[in-house]
C-alpha cells in the first residue's frame, strides 16, 4: 500500500527549482526534502545557491546544511537516512516534495542503490596512484575511454565519482554503467516526477547572472574561509575550486569567475543529459505552474 506521493522537482542548476518547489509546497501544504548533494554542507551556503533564510521560512526544508564538509557522507548514507525521514513525513503528509539537481541522489530515493562489488586494496591503490600521477585529467580520460555512457552523465569535475567508476571497471572488467541497470528497489510511496525545462541560451544567461550575484553576496570571502579545507572531497565543487586556483595564483579573479560560469554551464548540460534519459519525468516550463499542479493532482 502506498504511504503517500513523493513529488520530484528536478532540473539543471539555476532553473528555479527552489522557488517552484516552495510554491508547490505552499499549495499542497507540505514540506520539501533536498536532494542537492552540495546544499547538505553547512559551511557551503553562497556557492551552492542554498535556499535563503527567507525561503527556508516560507516552507519547511530538510537536508539543508545538515552535515559538515568534514563528514564522510555517501549516496548510500543519503538513501538510508532520507528513506527513514520519508517514512516519518508520510505519517503526517499525503505528499512530500523532493527537489534538487543531483540525479544520482534523486535516483537513490526513487530507485534505490545498485549493489556494488567489493573493491580490493590493490585496485583502490591503483586508481589512487592514477589520480596522483595524472590528476583529474587522467581520471576523466580513463572513464571516457572505459565507460563513455557514465562519462556523459557524471560530474566530471568530481574525482571521487570518477575514481569509483574506475575501481569497478578494474575490479570486474565491466563498466560502472552496467551495475547501475539493476531492477529498481520497490518503494511504498507513489512517485511523480517533474523537471523544469528552459531554452538553453536563457538558462546559460541565468547561470551567468547567478554567478555574478554570488560574487556580490560574498562568495570570494566564503571560498577564502574554506581554502584550508580545499583537499576535502566536498570542496571539489564548481564555484570554489576555481577561486582556490585564483588564491594559488594560477589565474586572475576575472578568469576564475569566467571559469565558474563555463563549468556551471557544463554541469547544467550533464544534468540535462541525466534527467532526459529518465522517461518518467514530465517536463514543464517554469511559468507553467498551474499545468504542473494539474498534472500532480492527476497522479496523486
Amino acid at each position: 500500500m502506498n504511504r503517500g506521493s513523493l513529488i520530484v522537482v528536478a532540473g539543471p542548476t539555476a532553473s528555479g527549482k527552489t522557488a517552484f518547489s516552495i510554491r508547490m509546497a505552499k499549495a499542497l501544504q507540505t514540506v520539501i526534502v533536498s536532494a542537492d548533494s552540495r546544499q547538505f554542507y553547512k559551511e557551503m551556503q553562497i556557492g551552492t545557491a542554498a535556499p535563503t533564510t527567507e525561503e527556508l521560512l516560507e516552507a519547511k526544508h530538510y537536508n539543508i546544511h545538515n552535515i559538515s564538509i568534514k563528514d564522510t557522507y555517501t549516496v548510500g548514507d543519503f538513501e538510508k537516512e532520507t528513506i527513514a525521514l520519508l517514512e516519518q513525513l508520510f505519517q503526517i503528509h499525503t505528499t512530500v516534495i523532493l527537489t534538487g539537481g543531483s540525479g544520482l541522489f534523486i535516483d537513490a530515493i526513487c530507485k534505490g542503490i545498485d549493489p556494488m562489488p567489493d573493491i580490493t586494496a590493490e585496485v583502490r591503490q591503483k586508481v589512487e596512484q592514477q589520480y596522483l600521477d595524472g590528476g583529474l585529467t587522467a581520471l576523466q580520460q580513463a572513464v571516457q575511454s572505459l565507460d563513455p555512457e557514465y562519462y556523459a552523465a557524471v560530474d566530471t569535475q568530481n574525482p571521487r565519482r570518477l575514481q569509483r567508476a574506475l575501481e569497478i571497471c578494474y575490479q570486474t572488467g565491466m563498466t560502472f554503467s552496467s551495475f547501475r541497470k539493476c531492477q529498481s528497489t520497490p518503494r511504498n510511496f507513489n512517485i511523480i516526477k517533474l523537471a523544469l525545462l528552459w531554452d538553453r541560451d536563457v538558462l546559460y544567461n541565468r547561470i551567468d547572472q547567478r554567478v555574478d550575484q554570488m560574487i556580490e553576496l560574498g562568495l570570494l570571502d566564503e571560498a577564502r574561509r574554506l581554502y584550508p579545507f580545499r583537499h576535502l572531497n566536498a570542496m571539489n565543487t564548481v564555484g570554489y575550486k576555481e577561486l582556490f586556483a585564483y588564491f594559488d595564483g594560477h589565474c586572475t579573479l576575472e578568469e576564475a569567475i569566467a571559469q565558474i560560469k563555463l563549468n556551471t554551464r557544463h554541469y547544467a548540460k550533464r544534468q540535462m543529459t541525466w534527467f532526459r534519459k529518465d522517461h518518467e519525468y514530465h517536463w514543464f516550463q517554469p511559468e507553467a505552474f498551474d499545468s504542473a499542479m494539474e498534472y500532480v493532482h492527476s497522479k496523486i
